[in-house]
């Protein structure tokens, strides 16, 4: 019997959060996982690496030639994507597939939608509150006209904020663990406030299952990936499951941080998106629901549990079962 070739998946930008649990689920998956980066720091098992920069296509073209598909899970830091660097940066990518008939997987935002916009689905205009909405929804736009005139594919899959153990520059990372050690946690938003997340090994396999169905799905498809919707209550509560003892919960000091903001760029802009912990923005798509099956998604205490127990110091990571098996 002749073995079925493995399909083969590249990442460029293999060593942040999002391109790292997309490369374990692939590789999980039994997929030939190639990872593109200006250094090998993530070194991933099963991951071939290939060394290179977007910002000069030959590259992008020599990492990703033997891909099936790609996954551009490179993201600008936060304070640079304006003066068309972002644009710039994904036009680099999409000069590289060019022709090639590739499929692209790009990840999308809620950035593209008006605060008060709290039902988001596939169909649902784009209304940007922002101006790094405006940049979302311009770069989306150059996928769809990709799609239409290069010969390849475009599949959008549109999250909420990222979490997992180790996803370090995460909201949950930098604002809601950041004191901890103090015995303290912070919440970004009003507590009785809903709020989407996306637990990143979740999103990993759901890259997997869209990769193994894109020939049934159109040249430009966008999915949104409903994930986790809780309010700051629930959240705050999961945590406070796996730790030793009760942190005390206070809000982040917005006020203070705008004042920051006037020397600190990268939290001025922070500041600016704060408005989406004040909204209860929720994803849905009934398609995207359909193609990973029910009870896909791991629960979502488990996956708060999980992460939070990361936080802790080794001796102090056994949470009792009971509490990592409620739902």
């Amino acid at each position: 019997m002749t073995q079925k070739k493995a399909q083969t998946i590249a990442i460029l930008g293999i060593n942040g959060r999002i391109g790292q649990e997309a490369a374990k689920a692939f590789v999980a998956a039994k997929w030939r996982v190639i990872g593109m980066g200006r250094g090998n720091r993530a070194e991933l098992d099963g991951v071939e690496f290939v060394e290179g920069d977007i910002a000069f296509p030959k590259q992008t073209v020599r990492a990703i030639a033997d891909a099936d598909v790609v996954f551009n899970a490179i993201n600008l830091p936060y304070d640079k994507w304006d003066k068309g660097r972002a644009e710039a940066s994904l036009a680099n990518v999409l000069q590289a597939l060019e022709g090639s008939g590739k499929t692209l997987l790009f990840p999308g935002n809620i950035y593209n939608y008006a605060a008060d916009q709290h039902m988001i689905t596939p169909d649902t205009p784009q209304h940007p509150e922002k101006d790094k909405g405006e940049i979302r929804k311009r770069m989306e736009g150059m996928l769809a006209q990709a799609s239409n005139d290069d010969n390849i594919q475009v599949i959008i899959l549109r999250l909420a904020d990222f979490f997992a153990p180790g996803a370090e520059g995460t909201v949950f990372d930098l604002m809601m663990m950041s004191r901890l050690k103090s015995g303290i946690l912070q919440y970004p938003g009003e507590l009785s406030t809903g709020h989407s997340w996306a637990y990143l090994p979740d999103v990993g396999r759901a890259l997997v299952k869209i990769a193994e169905a894109r020939k049934s799905l159109p040249r430009f498809e966008n999915l949104h990936y409903q994930g986790h919707f809780a309010s700051g209550h629930q959240m705050i509560g999961a945590i406070q499951d796996v730790l030793p003892k009760p942190a005390k919960v206070k809000k982040v000091p917005m006020d203070l941080l705008k004042v920051i903001g006037w020397f600190v760029p990268i939290v001025r802009e922070v500041v600016i998106m704060s408005y989406l912990w004040d909204e209860p923005h929720q994803l849905r798509d009934p398609k995207l629901a359909a193609l990973l099956g029910a009870d896909f998604d791991t629960p979502f205490r488990d996956a708060v549990h999980k992460t939070a127990l990361s936080y802790l110091p080794a001796k102090q990571r056994t949470a009792p079962k009971a509490r990592l098996s409620t739902t």
